[in-house]
């Protein structure tokens, strides 16, 4: 990819749950259309393999940013930080999440819920919360939420998780009217069954070669948000138009 056909050039990316997975392989596939990404992760190992492999692109440095998103103030000094280094942001893809295993409700530990709460929605409050000005400062702001069909179907012993994310779902709808008429564009999207630690987890006898590639969903995302096109409808749940995958 020649400078001339990088259509992130001169735009930045803050991307959450960096370290592996959709949060990984979409940074990578922003980094590799032109983006200077910051990169949110708990394993910095993870941050640092991420960093490698998109220079080994061509791709600018990524700016790293070890952090566990239950961390409010540190999100708040993040926005600050990207306030006097940039100005401005022009992309959130927020992919950070955490399963908690599956159970019924009722065993559901306190100390697990308020992690789930914590990691899953409260985290995604607080990025808009710092962010909004930022995003709203970009004449092609995009901010981007990945959910799952378990926000607007919930399974049994799926409760706790789904509850997270329908509440992000509806966080995000609203934000996305809040803000239309702005430049700003809410996305949420729905990768569907796809090869992540978080889907193993919950499926650990599941064929791993039936689910799509992360790398596919990361390109996808990239092209989904570098596109100078509208979105869609603000909130609208958007999936990737053909599931390719991987042995």
């Amino acid at each position: 990819m020649t400078p001339e056909t990088k259509p992130l050039t001169g735009r930045t990316a803050l991307v959450t749950g960096a370290s592996r997975g959709i949060g990984c392989s979409t940074a990578l596939s922003l980094a590799v259309k032109g983006a200077h990404v910051i990169a949110v992760g708990r394993t910095q190992g993870g941050l640092e393999a991420l960093d490698d492999a998109i220079r080994s692109g061509g791709g600018q440095p990524a700016t790293l940013v070890p952090m566990d998103l239950t961390n409010g103030d540190g999100i708040d000094q993040l926005g600050f930080e990207i306030f006097e280094r940039h100005k401005r942001l022009d992309i959130l893809v927020h992919a950070a999440a955490i399963l908690g295993g599956l159970r019924p409700v009722a065993h559901t530990q306190p100390e697990l819920w308020e992690r789930l709460v914590s990691v899953n929605l409260t985290a995604a409050y607080r990025l808009i919360r710092s962010l909004d000005p930022l995003l709203r400062a970009s004449q092609t702001g995009r901010a981007l939420f990945v959910t799952c069909q378990q926000a607007r179907q919930a399974l049994p012993f799926w409760g706790a998780y789904a509850a997270t994310k329908a509440g992000l779902e509806a966080m995000a709808r609203s934000w996305a009217d809040e803000v239309d008429g702005s430049p700003l564009r809410v996305l949420l999207v729905d990768p569907g069954a796809t090869r992540t630690a978080l889907r193993h987890q919950a499926f650990p006898g599941e064929d791993q070669a039936s689910l799509a590639d992360p790398d596919d969903i990361g390109v996808w995302i990239a092209d989904l948000v570098a596109s100078p096109e509208d979105p869609g409808l603000p909130g609208e749940v958007q999936r990737p138009p053909v599931r390719r995958r991987r042995a």
